[in-house]
């Protein structure tokens, strides 16, 4: 049985399957949109019209990169304000033509610079999420590597939360945690286990919706298979959501954060 804190590596390991290669194997017609028309265009987060299976759709996805040059351009998972106004912007125009979003999650947290902060860092995150909980069009996240703290819910409010077996979702990194209420970062593991991040652990809480399978030892072993058992679980919750009204889409939406805060 896989640890907590065997999970946060596999969630890391530089082999896995990244937002690009989703982009790749899932979709088809990609015409990505660029710039938040505000700053700049932050290169951690990537997005733009889509087909998925053959539906038209918005996609948007955090990008980490593959080797030193790429991680450095996309600065290694970590977005930029003007990426959740890019993101912002994308939600709205799958809003105006009724398109549903589909949001690829993999972030250790939002970029924490004092740049990004002079920015509107976390006024950016908020306006995310709030656009996302108004959309009246299907919204479906799934968290495919690190799910870290309001860098992933910025582009995570979304109708259905999945997650891949091996990914993690939580409010902090284990290493921070154990800075905080051990006084070290030599307690990682244990706060791990604490922290509660699995998928197992988040579906018994009612934090996310369905599990993604991995091939045995985690995605980056077999892409492919990962890639075909993606496709599936987010086809059938997109035609589930596609049933719904506009007005019922949105009142889902809404209901299911709502309950998390009874937890």
């Amino acid at each position: 049985m896989t640890t907590a804190w065997e999970t946060v590596q596999l969630a890391r390991h530089p082999e896995r399957p990244h937002f690009v290669d989703y982009l790749k194997y899932l979709f088809t017609d990609y015409q990505p949109l660029k710039g938040d028309r505000c700053f700049g265009d932050d290169q951690t987060i990537l997005g733009g019209l889509a087909r998925f299976n053959g539906h038209g759709v918005v996609v948007i996805g955090q990008e980490k990169g593959h080797d030193a040059k790429t991680r450095v351009k996309h600065n290694f998972g970590m977005p930029n304000p003007e990426g959740y106004r890019k993101a912002i912007r994308l939600m709205k125009l799958a809003d105006q033509f009724n398109l549903p979003v589909l949001s690829f999650v993999d972030t250790p947290g939002a970029f924490p610079g004092i740049e990004a902060e002079a920015r509107g860092q976390a006024e950016a995150i908020a306006r995310g999420m709030d656009v996302g909980l108004g959309l009246k069009t299907p919204f479906i996240a799934t968290v495919i590597g690190e799910g870290g703290s309001g860098g992933a819910i910025g582009i995570g409010a979304a109708n259905r939360v999945l997650m891949l077996e091996n990914a993690y979702y939580s409010v902090i990194s284990p290493e921070s945690c154990s800075t905080i209420l051990f006084k070290d970062n030599k307690s990682a593991e244990q706060a791990a286990e604490a922290l509660k991040l699995t998928s197992k652990d988040l579906i018994k809480l009612g934090i996310i919706d369905e599990i993604i399978a991995e091939p045995k030892g985690g995605a980056h072993t077999d892409i492919l298979k990962t890639m075909d058992n993606a496709r599936v679980v987010i086809e059938k919750n997109l035609q589930e959501l596609l049933k719904l009204s506009p007005e019922s889409c949105l009142a889902d939406r809404r209901e299911k954060f709502e309950k998390m805060t009874r937890l």
